[in-house]
């Protein structure tokens, strides 16, 4: 009885990763050459504006287990990576980012590992980058997973192996704002973490903003945490503690006879009404932002758009 080798699909996003394409593409070979695995590569084109779809659509003659996915527009990282798990259909899926720096040598790793029983192969970057990336991602993953439900290790990557039904049971998180780093943590499936050290980008900037950046953390801190309505209602007690402190201390001068002194209480008087008015608009803008995510759901409007292949 012949054993069919094992099927291996390869998610990989690119925005605007032209002229590191073909190098990419060869280093992954390479690195896979010895897996005995029947390999497919899901390039998603999430929107380039440079030549990235004319060096997919060469490479794809060259080599014709690559698939490119193109997408009507950019709708960003997160995205993209949803278009290539609903195109995905092998034995598991990689997860990498087509600049470089997810090292394809450690695949062979996760492989084993997934063959050894886990369902989530799950990577830890070691090396975070400039010392402000590095401050305000250890800041996010502290602050996360101290206010939501789902812990996520500090440092986890968009860099991992999911066995297909760890892809199917993320198919069934049908949220618009997504956060892959959270979702592959939230459905719980067996999972084992491979800590490494970035490789350098192939060529480039990275894509990914101070803006994007931002976005990301605030899918993840809003999907995955009601803490900050939680802390909405904690200050408004705190202030209505404040508010019972500052009535004693008024009717601390009428008990004494001295309410001719108050006078001086004007500066407390405004600093309280300032106070509440600054918590008042934190807890509206807090408020504010889970309606927003609340009303983009209820659209019901697709996370993105493949755009269809030309007729020939």
């Amino acid at each position: 009885m012949t054993v069919q080798p094992m099927r291996l699909d390869f998610v990989i996003p690119v925005y605007n990763e032209g002229p590191s394409l073909d190098g990419f593409h060869a280093g992954l070979l390479e690195a896979l050459a010895a897996l005995p695995c029947d390999l497919r590569f899901l390039y998603v084109n999430d929107g380039s504006t440079d030549d990235t779809a004319k060096i997919l659509a060469a490479l794809a003659l060259a080599d014709p287990r690559v698939a490119p996915i193109t997408l009507s527009r950019n709708f960003g990282h997160q995205a993209a990576l949803s278009a290539g798990l609903a195109a995905a259909s092998a034995d598991a899926v990689v997860m990498l980012d087509g600049d470089g720096e997810h090292p394809p040598a450690l695949i062979p790793e996760m492989v084993r590992l997934f063959q050894a029983g886990y369902d989530v192969v799950q990577t830890q970057r070691l090396d975070h980058g400039l010392r402000f990336k590095r401050a305000s991602g250890a800041a996010f993953y502290w602050l996360i997973n101290r206010l939501g439900e789902t812990r996520i290790a500090e440092g986890a990557a968009d860099f991992r192996l999911l066995s297909r039904d760890a892809v199917h049971a993320l198919r069934q998180l049908p949220e618009y704002h997504r956060f892959y780093r959270g979702m592959v943590e939230w459905i719980g499936f067996r999972s084992v973490t491979l800590p490494y050290t970035p490789s350098p980008r192939l060529a480039g900037r990275s894509k990914y903003s101070l803006r994007k950046m931002l976005r990301l953390a605030g899918d993840g801190m809003f999907s995955f945490s009601l803490a900050p309505l939680r802390l909405a209602i904690v200050m408004g007690l705190l202030f209505l503690v404040m508010l019972a402190v500052e009535i004693v201390y008024v009717l601390s001068y009428w008990v004494r006879g001295t309410e001719r002194a108050l006078v001086p209480g004007w500066s407390s008087l405004m600093l309280m009404l300032t106070m509440s008015s600054g918590i008042s608009m934190i807890l509206l803008g807090i408020l504010g932002f889970y309606v927003g995510m609340i009303f983009q759901e209820v659209k019901r409007r697709p996370v993105y758009v493949v755009r269809p292949e030309p007729k020939r």
